[in-house]
């Protein structure tokens, strides 16, 4: 099954976790779309600065800390995932009970470890 990944809080910086980890999901074969402040391209997967409709979101992985989360939460539901990854820095719990209220998982941990570890 493709995970489509949801990177949200992108950059295009090749030295934040969040760029790494578009490279790494591009290299283990999941279909990836991005979400950040600035437009541009991370291993031809397109940044989006504007928050698009996307279909078919497995996994929304998280890059942005919890004040910043909350102008996206009424979006993260709308996409309706069957998970959010809670990567290290973007831990909270008021997003995890509305997760739990929409009966959307999440799991706190690193997108970059659960991908080479097998277990994202």
């Amino acid at each position: 099954m493709n995970k489509k990944t949801l990177v949200l809080g992108a950059s295009l910086k090749s030295n934040r976790y969040s760029n790494y980890s578009i490279q790494r999901l591009v290299a283990n074969d999941i279909d990836v779309v991005a979400f950040g402040l600035k437009k541009g391209e991370v291993e031809g997967v397109t940044i989006d600065d504007e928050l698009l409709p996307y279909e078919a979101i497995h996994t929304v992985t998280l890059y942005l800390n919890p004040k910043r989360q909350e102008a996206y939460y009424d979006y993260i539901i709308s996409l309706k995932p069957e998970r959010v990854i809670f990567n290290p820095g973007t831990e909270n719990p008021e997003l995890y009970k509305i997760l739990m209220d929409n009966k959307i998982d999440f799991e706190v941990a690193c997108t970059l470890v659960l991908l080479s570890t097998n277990q994202y």
